[in-house]
């Protein structure tokens, strides 16, 4: 008998069970032989569940089940395995039988040639004779760059595991090592014990060392990595922790050292985040970094911080209400600052609600802040004392508002903004005899701020828009005689032009009459000219003497804000921002660009600060950036950075890497170094190398870089 695109069903096959999935049988031809075996030729194709098999032709012995099957066989099982073969012997569910020249290709990724496959319960794939590679196999007959040759390869396809028995690593085909047993993840495999990728580190202060993690997989949402560090000059263990919960997650990174830098000690750091969801819509953040030393971390390039916050947060955010509150421990890892005298332990609470009365329009804001910070120090400041001891002051303070914001559009365009305020702050001032332990204050305060924004579009399609701004404000009183613990730094920028007060905290306030003017100008353009400036001055009725010189607010006129932004179809865009007086002194200033192209980008920064008493700044900082990487083809990447101090006419820091990508290994070689001018924190030359075999465990993106077999 004989069909053209015969669809048959096979319902009844005397083996097969109720609950599993009917097999599908497409073919060109099928047709039932003298000994009853069905056959079925040309264009081949049986689907079972999740498993599609297409071949040559297929014969089924109906009264043992069983399948033979003529290559060219292909076998999809899933999504994460194919299975190619010159011959078959399988079970009618294709879930057990023999597959003869076979090839399994494990997720697009890894391939594994055999002489012949076992199949058992469509979950254990074993191989015999087996070599293992994720390299592009060519037709030149030559070796792929690297592969695992073993007796037998067992692929546990539920575990995702791959085993190794008598394997054989080679380069080139050239045998590197040999392994009894080896056992490696599968590819699409997230999490699973076993050793990780090893990395070679060489320092100047270090030597050089080998890092080898090892991962445990603890559960389902906990796992620890463990990575023995060891050097002619150190031994080090590294770890990292995380734990997934269900309304949350947490990790710690932590090391531990003994080593030539300091023989009478061991070292180490920690550092640990974590989130979780509360009831009532709370979230609870937390975080914790500690180190045994200043100069643990630029040894080890472990942070580049300098200092150290440890803090948990309990907030809520909701549409018309935020409450949030925190504690902080700050430790500084500065060499010139001593952590006794600085504020170390803070609390911080905030809670807002905002209402919309329908009577007087707009919008009400109701503010409570509380804010409190303790140093170490236990002595009263009251001037110079002996023998250099050192002084603490501790300040406790409560801020009130209430707030009403209104807009208004008149028919010609202009905006008015209209804001008012009354607010209370009260102060508890300790062990600091020049200050009045108990000071208090009510403060009223009201703004209007007037927009006209106006706009054009040429016949190019550009779009230009200009508004000139203008606020006139108003505050109460005079200021407290408190210290500035909290606004000892200002930013005066085009965010807080029209503001009642440029302080970054409560504590400090703007006072009397203040007058803000600017002009904004914008372009959008649909081919990708984009443009925007920024030009403002702030005048006020008497200067402040909080606001330092480098701020740009000292003084009865501010310094002249510019800044602005342009960005073009090519990819490039460059900002800046600068606070110049009327004799073009510079207080401030930055300027940042970015090109990013094809094959790469390049990005650079200058930083340009006065020195400011107030700010703790001796001399001016003069700083550039630069840093850049770029394709030379689909495989190969070079990248690099560089900082220079240009006050001290020196580098600061700079970097090289190059990197080699294809579709079956990964090179990365980096060498950095740290220049420093601290007695505690040597200069130190950094050189990392770490090579990594692809075609294991999970993608690490979706790039590709597939080489080409052409000579």
């Amino acid at each position: 008998m004989r069909w053209g695109f015969l669809v048959l069903l096979l319902w009844a096959l005397p083996t097969q069970s109720a609950a599993q999935d009917p097999a599908v049988l497409i073919a060109d031809q099928v047709f039932i032989a003298a000994d009853r075996v069905l056959v079925a030729q040309g264009n081949v194709e049986v689907i079972q569940g999740q498993s599609q098999l297409t071949a040559r032709s297929i014969r089924y012995d109906q009264s043992t089940g069983a399948l033979s099957i003529e290559g060219p066989i292909r076998l999809t099982d899933g999504e994460e395995t194919l299975i190619l073969a010159d011959a078959a012997e399988l079970d009618e569910d294709l879930r057990n039988g023999l597959l003869y020249g076979a090839r399994v290709i494990l997720a697009q990724q890894l391939q594994i040639a055999a002489q012949r496959i076992d199949r058992v319960d469509a979950r254990f794939n074993q191989l015999s004779r087996a070599t293992a590679t994720s390299c592009r196999i060519c037709d030149n007959g030559r070796a792929p760059l690297w592969q695992i040759r073993a007796r037998r390869v067992i692929h546990d396809q539920i575990e995702k595991q791959l085993y190794f028995d008598e394997a054989q690593f080679r380069i080139l085909d050239v045998p590197v090592f040999y392994l009894p047993r080896l056992r490696l993840p599968g590819p699409g495999l997230d999490r699973a014990t076993g050793f990780l990728v090893p990395s070679i580190r060489t320092t100047s202060l270090l030597g050089t060392g080998l890092k080898i993690p090892y991962f445990i997989r603890l559960g389902r949402s906990r796992d620890l990595t463990i990575t023995p560090y060891f050097s002619s000059a150190t031994r080090t263990i590294e770890l990292r922790y995380r734990q997934a919960f269900s309304r949350g997650r947490m990790q710690f990174s932590g090391a531990l050292t003994r080593d030539d830098q300091q023989v009478d000690g061991t070292r180490g750091y920690v550092i640990g985040v974590g989130a979780f969801s509360l009831p009532r819509d709370y979230q609870l953040t937390f975080d914790v970094e500690a180190v045994s030393d200043i100069a643990y971390f630029p040894e080890y390039d472990y942070s580049d911080k300098d200092r150290l916050t440890s803090q948990v947060t309990v907030s809520r955010a909701r549409r018309d209400a935020f409450i949030r509150g925190s504690l902080y421990h700050f430790e500084s890892l500065r060499e010139e600052d001593i952590n006794d005298n600085l504020p170390t332990l803070v609390f911080d609470a905030d809670y807002e609600r905002r209402f919309f009365p329908a009577r007087v329009g707009g919008e009400l804001r109701l503010r409570l802040q509380a804010h409190a910070h303790q140093r170490n120090a236990t002595l009263d400041i009251d001037g110079p004392d002996e023998d250099d001891v050192v002084d603490g002051r501790d300040v406790a303070r409560i801020h009130g508002e209430a707030k009403w914001l209104r807009r208004f559009i008149s028919d010609v365009g202009i905006i008015a903004d209209v804001q008012s305020s009354l607010s209370f702050n009260f102060f508890n001032i300790l062990q600091d005899a020049t200050f009045e332990q108990s000071q208090s204050e009510f403060l009223a305060r009201t703004a209007v701020a007037l927009r006209y924004p106006m706009m054009r579009q040429n016949a190019g399609g550009a779009t230009h828009m200009l508004e000139p701004v203008m606020q006139v404000a108003w505050a109460s009183g005079e200021a407290l005689d408190v210290p500035n613990e909290e606004s000892s730094r200002v930013e005066f920028d085009e965010g807080n032009l029209l503001s009642l007060s440029r302080f970054p905290r409560p504590d400090r306030q703007e006072r009397g009459r203040v007058l803000a003017v600017g002009l904004n100008w914008a372009r959008f353009d649909p081919a990708g000219w984009d443009a925007y400036a920024t030009l403002g001055q702030v005048y006020r009725e008497k200067s402040n003497p909080a606001f330092s010189v480098s701020s740009g607010l000292s003084g009865t006129a501010s310094h002249f804000l510019i800044a602005g932004q342009v960005r073009t179809p090519i990819g490039l865009a460059v900002s800046g921002r600068s606070l110049i007086d009327e004799n073009f002194n510079i207080a401030k200033a930055e300027v940042r660009g970015d090109y990013g192209f094809s094959r790469g980008h390049i990005g650079g920064r200058y930083v340009w600060l006065n020195s400011d008493e107030l700010e703790d700044r001796d001399q001016a900082i003069s700083e550039i950036f630069f840093d850049g990487s770029y394709d030379i083809d689909k495989h190969w990447r070079v990248r690099a950075d560089w900082r220079y101090n240009v006050a001290d006419d020196r580098a600061a820091s700079a970097g090289f890497g190059v990197s080699y990508d294809n579709e079956c290994v990964s090179i990365n070689l980096s060498v950095s170094r740290r220049y420093s001018s601290s007695t505690s924190v040597e200069p130190t030359t950094d050189f990392g190398f770490n090579v990594g075999l692809r075609g294991f465990a999970a993608r690490s993106g979706a790039e590709t870089y597939t080489r080409s077999c052409k000579r």
